[in-house]
């Protein structure tokens, strides 16, 4: 998918970057490097108030991609629906894992990060370290959904809470489901 002049992003293009999530490609600039001339693309993240000059020729081996395709929203969408898997190590251990999944920049992985760390009204409260890799992950998620679906944050945030909400049916029917086995086996 690279143009004409060889560059895969041109001036304009939403991108995404691994550890800071969607930005715009303002410009592409050739800068002086320790006296060699360096051909660079300069990314601006209006969330973070920051821009970042990425190497045209690194671009893809530094992580930066297009935004996700139609398919690949719809799957993390339907990642959100499913049952939390949860390890059963200690929380730094699990804290890293998600903190990694997270600034993969990979939207599926960032998915699973906000289904298993999703709280619903009626289970126990987060600790805040939980509630912020939590909303880390959210609005992460949020900007690239948003993005790629052409709406604005909020409304991305609350597709993805109709997915959440859609997983808590989900969980119910399979629980109402184990529960009609266990007194099927009892009788």
């Amino acid at each position: 998918m690279t143009s004409k002049s060889g560059l895969e992003f041109k001036v304009g293009d939403a991108v995404v970057y691994p550890a800071h999530g969607v930005g715009k490609v303002a410009a592409v600039e050739v800068q002086e490097v320790a006296g060699m001339e360096l051909e660079v693309y300069v990314v601006t993240f209006d969330h973070e108030k920051m821009t970042l000059r990425v190497p045209t020729k690194k671009a893809k081996t530094a992580g930066l991609r297009s935004l996700a395709a139609d398919d690949v929203v719809t799957k993390a969408l339907t990642t959100l629906k499913g049952r939390a898997r949860i390890k059963r190590t200690m929380w730094s251990r699990r804290a890293q894992e998600y903190e990694a999944k997270i600034n993969s920049g990979d939207l599926i992985s960032i998915a699973e990060v906000v289904r298993d760390l999703h709280r619903a009204d009626s289970q126990p409260e987060q600790s805040y370290s939980e509630r912020q890799l939590y909303e880390s992950a959210l609005d992460r998620m949020a900007r690239e959904v948003a993005a790629a679906n052409r709406i604005d944050k909020d409304a991305a945030v609350q597709l993805l809470s109709k997915s959440l909400s859609a997983k808590k049916a989900v969980i119910a029917a399979a629980e109402a489901a184990d529960e009609a086995a266990e007194e099927a086996e009892a009788a």
